[in-house]
């Protein structure tokens, strides 16, 4: 067995590996596991299991966050144990071989991982991910008390080896990767209502309780009372509170195991409007009762907000004022003395009702309803509300950035702090930021650094809270009548900055669920493409995509054979290859050497379709085939190209399929000739030396490079001798010019003599 997890509670995390899961299944549906139902083995009538699944998907070597396999679970509320169970399979080929699977665990959102160990942006806030690496193999992890909502499971293969590999050419090994979710749940747990003691007996079950944490408690306090073991005092009872959570886990845990009577916790800023798992386990004898009384007791924190009734008050005036950021504090402000009391009630935090706003997918804009500023004073902590709990928020990264006017807090500094399901009410001395089950992210402003940032990449499903508050290490009495306007930037973004100028955002989806991912490009990696450690300069861009377009030029060579020649459509498939293979590639291009004179996706289907066409009438064209059957087979080509690139453009035999069936036809009327002649076709040995065999190694060496050569190292390089080498081999391959046919004749039948145009026209008179 080996332990996972962090906090006060630590969560049982075991991890088997290997284990049979179907006896994990039967064992699991037949009776509760000992870890769910205490120390006996008796079953316990409150538990009943249930399995989910998702259909398997196969993994992929890492290469962004796109090559990781996403799968999204719902775990059950009042869920008291959860088991996955990781199955891997693979093919039976000679390239399956064992190779190390990475899986990733985190509960709210999706995991943030980093397997390339890249840099991430500045001022970004990110959790290590709990992940289990496994072989060939199945495993199973189990979680007790698992927080109830959004769970998600992420594999992946090793890192790739950044080869480019064609589609269907070289034999690939599939691993398969299906984890199914086992969960116990309780029927049956008893209802903790404050202020009202609820009497418990353990004897060899824990005791399954929950309580109800309404939204603004500022505090919750959980005692036992009266306890007693088999009429003695003593109280050998511990509780745990809360649920379990991945990567972190804050669950906090009660012992009570002294001679008195009583023992309390205490949790400040628990989580608002959910409902709290508590779970009494005996630590005595399996034969012994443990009596006690549970109480909860909430303490309510009341808030003093802008509501809507002052928004509509607001005189134009004021709006316009608020607009600016700098409206003084509106009446209701002055009515807050510096007690917190307004008519003689107290408050413990300014709330400030924020308006959100869905401008796309992953993206929501964040603003206060009534000014740009936040008030912030040192009497109660400042608190913003951003809701992030529609399911679908998830997938992107919150952005908070906050900015402060020097002069306006020479002497004094603002602490801010971001946590989920609660806001932190308390700024202690030490400017802990950390409710009673979250860590949160500090932010300070002062004098010398007057703006914040914060980057969430993946924040988790809920409701997140911004509280600022003004503080004077240096000389306290100054902050009490000091007032700070904060200005916020708050924005839920697919990417960061769009991915910059060397990446592209993309939408990635699993079943209903969307998140978005950064592909970078040119050397740059990381989370938002902004790790340059193996970054192109702008010198080796440009060489790149000179590289890239300019070996198209080579085509001109067969096409001026082929004018030559008088091979008029061989010559208007070369002229159309190097013309979007051109601005194909100069539009593939990252950074600043890019030019699109069309939308990507047709530049890069009319590439594929040129070089494919190329391939095919220059292999047509060396059969010598009658002009009424070649040019059949032309337009029936094209056509088959086209359709199969729009079946899939990457698949190597879409490519290869038509271009051998037109060698096919092309040896098969070489071996005609052959026989009918009585010697070699060609028959001429210069053709064969000087013409025929340089095409074909030529055209060898370029299908050796594209098919097993080409990595996104050497791209650039690889490819280009690719187009040199695919137009060098067309220029050799395509046969010579008919014995009856001059050169350039297709330029002459062109010129318009006086002798054809009165003919013609005698022909017009005649028919009219």
């Amino acid at each position: 067995m080996r332990q996972a997890g962090t906090g006060t509670g630590g969560a049982a995390v075991a991890v088997v590996v290997p284990v049979a899961v179907p006896l994990l299944l039967l064992l699991l549906l037949a009776r509760s596991p000992p870890a769910a139902a205490g120390d006996s083995q008796k079953s316990d009538a409150r538990l009943v299991s249930e399995q989910f699944s998702q259909a398997p998907q196969k993994l992929a070597f890492y290469s962004w966050y796109g090559s990781a396999r996403l799968f999204h679970f719902r775990v059950p509320p009042d869920t008291v144990l959860l088991r996955w169970l990781l199955q891997v399979s693979r093919g039976s080929g000679p390239t399956c071989t064992n190779v190390e699977i990475t899986v990733y665990f985190r509960y709210g959102a999706p995991p943030v991982i980093n397997p390339l160990g890249t840099s991430f942006p500045d001022n970004t806030s990110v959790q290590p991910s709990f992940f289990l690496k496994m072989l060939h193999s199945n495993a199973s992890i189990n979680i007790s008390h698992p927080a109830p909502g959004d769970w998600f499971v992420a594999a992946h293969l090793p890192p790739s080896s950044h080869k480019i590999e064609v589609k269907g050419f070289v034999p690939t090994c599939a691993y398969i990767f299906q984890p199914d979710m086992l969960v116990v749940r309780v029927v049956e747990v008893s209802i903790l209502e404050p202020d009202v003691p609820l009497p418990q007996t353990l004897l060899s079950h824990p005791s399954y309780l929950k309580v109800f944490v309404p939204e603004y408690t500022q505090e919750l306090r959980l005692e036992l009372q009266g306890c007693a073991s088999n009429g003695s005092l003593g109280c050998p009872v511990r509780l745990t509170v809360g649920s379990a959570t991945l990567p972190g886990n804050f669950q906090k845990v009660l012992t009570c195991s002294g001679p008195t009577q009583a023992c309390h916790l205490l949790l400040p800023s628990p989580p608002w409007d959910r409902w709290l798992q508590v779970t009494a386990k005996s630590l005595a004898g399996p034969r012994v009762s443990v009596a006690f009384s549970a109480v909860a007791a909430l303490t309510a924190c009341r808030p003093w907000s802008v509501n809507f009734q002052h928004l509509l008050q607001s005189s134009p005036n004021q709006s316009s004022n608020a607009s600016t950021g700098l409206l003084p504090p509106t009446p209701s402000y002055q009515d807050l003395d510096r007690t917190g009391r307004v008519g003689g009630g107290s408050f413990c935090l300014r709330s400030f009702p924020v308006l959100r706003e869905d401008v796309d997918v992953v993206s929501v804009r964040f603003q206060p309803l009534d000014r740009v500023s936040v008030l912030v004073q040192s009497d109660m902590p400042s608190v913003m509300r951003l809701n992030l709990n529609t399911g679908m928020d998830s997938g992107g990264s919150l952005t908070i950035s906050m900015r402060v006017n020097k002069t306006a807090i020479a002497n004094t500094s603002v602490v801010a702090c971001v946590t989920a399901a609660s806001p932190l009410l308390s700024f202690n001395a030490s400017l802990s930021c950390t409710t009673a089950f979250f860590q949160g992210h500090p932010l300070s402003l002062s004098a010398s650094s007057p703006t914040a940032n914060l980057i969430i990449p993946y924040p988790e499903t809920d409701n997140w809270y911004l509280s600022l508050q003004l503080t004077c290490p240096e000389r306290p009495e100054e902050c009490e009548q000091a007032l700070v306007l904060v200005e916020t930037t708050l924005n839920l973004v697919p990417c960061l900055n769009d991915c910059g100028p060397y990446g592209q955002c993309l939408l990635l989806r699993r079943h209903g669920y969307l998140y978005a991912g950064c592909s970078c490009k040119a050397g740059w990696r990381g989370w938002s493409c902004t790790d340059n450690s193996t970054a192109q300069t702008a010198a080796q861009q440009k060489a790149a995509a000179l590289l890239l377009t300019l070996s198209n030029l080579v085509f001109l060579a067969p096409i001026a054979i082929s004018v030559h020649r008088s091979l008029l459509v061989e010559a208007s498939v070369y002229a159309y290859t190097m013309f979007f293979s051109t601005f194909y590639h100069a539009c593939d291009q990252p950074g600043e050497a890019v030019l699109c004179i069309l939308n990507y996706d047709t530049l890069q289907y009319c590439d594929f379709l040129g070089s494919g066409v190329s391939i095919w009438v220059t292999v047509l064209c060396m059969a010598r085939l009658k002009a009424a059957l070649k040019y059949v087979l032309f337009l029936l080509g094209a056509l088959v190209f086209a359709m199969s690139l729009q079946l899939d453009r990457r698949a190597a035999w879409n490519t290869m399929g038509p271009c051998l069936f037109a060698i096919v036809v092309m040896v098969t009327m070489w071996v005609y000739r052959c026989g009918r002649r009585r010697h070699c076709y060609p028959p001429s040995w210069q053709r064969w030396v000087f013409y025929l065999l340089p095409g074909i190694s030529m055209a060898a060496v370029a299908i050796t490079i594209y098919t097993s050569m080409m990595t996104s190292d050497n791209y650039y390089y690889t490819h280009s001798i690719w187009h040199m080498l695919l137009a060098g081999s067309a220029a050799f391959l395509l046969p010579p010019r008919e014995q009856h046919t001059k050169p350039w004749a297709c330029s002459q039948k062109l010129t318009c003599h006086y002798e054809i145009c009165k003919n013609h026209r005698d022909e017009l008179y005649t028919v009219t």
